[in-house]
């Protein structure tokens, strides 16, 4: 008797969005500290991407614990009608000592062109390297695939995590990550499953409907 082939787990489609603007977006690496909140434009980029992912029917929303992302996996979660659950996963990368210092300053230091030309073998004075943060968002990944077999979810970060994650799945070398672009509340939507990711959208900032199940 022949055997039955067996059948490969439904894939997930996940919705990795940037948090929405705030006070410090483009002026500080405020990596984990706490306290940061969206500014008036972010919120009304957090309401502007629920709009835009509420006719894809999540089933789950999840989120960094950080405020900025839970802000914006809110607005989403009421749009969506789902409550949002905090991923340790989807946190911001620990900058160590860098964290809470202004751009302008870090780009003159030394160590900063292996920030951005060298990334795969950097890593934060006590802090996190690169290819830790990425190990990270990859297992995350591979976590909520395993949870919403051939569900969408959405999961709220930041921009180096996103873009890691984003590198990963078109299969980037880590240190080629810094080319990519993630704006605040934009839309990478990556389908995840037993084998190789697919690419659907990375930085969407415009209608998502067609990424619907047909």
């Amino acid at each position: 008797m022949a055997s039955k082939t067996p059948t490969l787990p439904k894939s997930t489609l996940i919705l990795l969005v940037r948090h929405g603007q705030t006070s410090t977006t483009g002026k500080v690496l405020p990596g984990r500290a706490v306290g940061l909140h969206l500014n008036p434009t972010g919120r009304a980029q957090a309401a502007a991407v629920a709009e835009r992912i509420a006719p894809l029917e999540p089933t789950a929303v999840y989120a960094s614990p950080m405020e900025r992302t839970q802000e914006t996996a809110v607005a989403i979660g009421e749009r969506c009608r789902r409550r949002v659950r905090s991923h340790e996963g989807l946190i911001e990368c620990e900058f160590g000592k860098w964290t809470g210092r202004r751009l302008n300053d870090l780009r003159r230091k030394r160590e900063w062109a292996a920030v951005q030309s060298h990334p795969s073998g950097f890593r934060f004075p006590a802090g996190e390297s690169f290819a830790e943060m990425q190990s990270r968002m990859v297992d995350t990944l591979g976590a909520l695939h395993r949870r919403h077999q051939g569900k969408t979810v959405v999961a709220v970060s930041h921009a180096d995590p996103v873009k890691a994650a984003a590198s990963w799945a078109v299969g980037a070398p880590l240190d080629l990550f810094q080319r990519i672009v993630i704006s605040p509340c934009s839309v990478t939507a990556l389908l995840v499953g037993a084998h190789a990711p697919i690419v659907l959208a990375i930085n969407s900032l415009g209608d998502l409907t067609e990424l619907a199940p047909s």
